[in-house]
């Protein structure tokens, strides 16, 4: 009797194993981010949300999106040289994570800047200006005000506008 249950419960004791979603890097950064795009000429509006692994920094870095429940959507790894991309459709490298953006989502972000901003700093490579609610940065204002409250927005308003926003559940 005994030996007979020994099987299920292993097999549920690997699958449990391998549902565990990783431990996140060290400097790691996590939660939920969107992406809202306004609708400018003949371009529609456009919106991209997912959950968001982010670790390293301009220079060197990775960053994940996912969905709801988990699932890998893409995958950008970025080092001095080389920013590659990976998802369903395969592998692709850029020049720069600006044109990752621009091919993914149709506009560039400033995503060398991204883990400076989550965490409520402006980036070293640009000269900025502070507000009483955060900093101007790249053509962004990015509100950091309601870092306690772990949210973080960036707005573009040159044309097309757009707004960033992050809702932080790991580390700030």
């Amino acid at each position: 009797m005994r030996r007979a249950l020994a099987g299920p419960a292993l097999l549920l004791a690997l699958l449990a194993a391998c549902a565990t979603p990783p431990v996140p890097a060290p400097d790691a950064l996590w939660g939920r981010l969107s992406v809202v795009i306004e609708s400018f000429g003949t371009q529609p509006a456009r919106q991209a949300g997912a959950g968001f692994e982010l670790s390293g920094n301009a220079r060197q870095g990775e960053l994940s999106l996912s969905t709801p429940v988990g699932s890998l959507l893409a995958r950008a790894r970025w080092a001095p040289g080389r920013v590659e991309l990976q998802s369903a459709e395969g592998s692709r490298e850029f020049a720069s994570l600006e044109e990752l953006s621009e091919a993914v989502l149709g506009e560039r972000l400033p995503l060398q800047a991204l883990a400076d901003w989550l965490r409520g700093r402006p980036w070293d490579g640009a000269a900025h200006a502070t507000h009483s609610s955060g900093f101007e940065q790249l053509g962004w204002v990015v509100q950091t005000d309601r870092l306690a409250d772990r949210l973080v927005v960036a707005r573009r308003t040159a044309a097309p506008a757009m707004t960033l926003r992050a809702r932080l559940e790991g580390p700030p």
